[in-house]
């Protein structure tokens, strides 16, 4: 029921705008992921069995949510933001997961094997998806236990910030001072944002 890489890489590229080996990363390693988990119907009949842990904020990410059909939205994309070009698969079945990280020589691997192409990226994306998956991949096999809070389609518990008002869901506050505090009141150091 998954589509061919061609077809994958044509998506993912109206998805995210543009194709990169970024994208093709992200396509290899979430086909990669749904075959270690056994998910051969990811958009349709086993939707609600996969929740995907990406760890960095860039194309593959993209990539890696369409070919998966996680999405913040839907609660079943989570994000962690490490840094790494890496990816946790999880069947919510079983607990059982594949980690997938790209590996650092990948890059090498593509100026071997294609020395006839300048342009670094041009000869990344093609590299990419030649090279099989033990030369651009290390494949973990781990076990999550998901705690309630992150399961897609709960509604936890929601609170009101005592200081600014907002509202926090998943019981996401800390008790300061014997008040409950949204995260960003409790420390505003995690803030992203000044006040104009």
């Amino acid at each position: 029921m998954i589509d061919s890489l061609d077809a994958l890489l044509g998506k993912a590229e109206l998805v995210h705008g543009h194709m990169c080996a970024g994208q093709v990363l992200g396509v290899r390693m979430a086909v990669l992921g749904l075959q270690l988990l056994g998910i051969s119907d990811p958009l349709g009949g086993d939707r609600k069995r996969l929740i995907t842990f990406v760890e960095i904020d860039r194309c593959a990410t993209d990539a890696i949510g369409m070919v998966t059909g996680c999405r913040l939205g839907s609660r079943s994309l989570k994000f962690r933001d490490w840094g790494k070009m890496a990816a946790t698969f999880v069947d919510v079945q079983t607990g059982q997961g594949a980690r997938i990280v790209a590996l650092e020589n990948s890059r090498d691997l593509a100026r071997t094997l294609h020395p006839e192409i300048e342009n670094i990226r041009r000869q990344q994306m093609l590299a990419y998806q030649e090279l099989a998956n033990d030369e651009l991949f290390r494949i973990e096999r781990v076990r999550v236990e998901l705690d309630p809070a992150d399961q897609p389609g709960n509604k936890g518990g929601r609170v009101l910030c005592e200081r600014c008002g907002e509202g926090i869901n998943f019981n996401r506050f800390e008790e300061v001072d014997g008040m409950r505090l949204c995260l960003t009141c409790a420390r505003p150091g995690l803030r992203y944002w000044k006040q104009a």
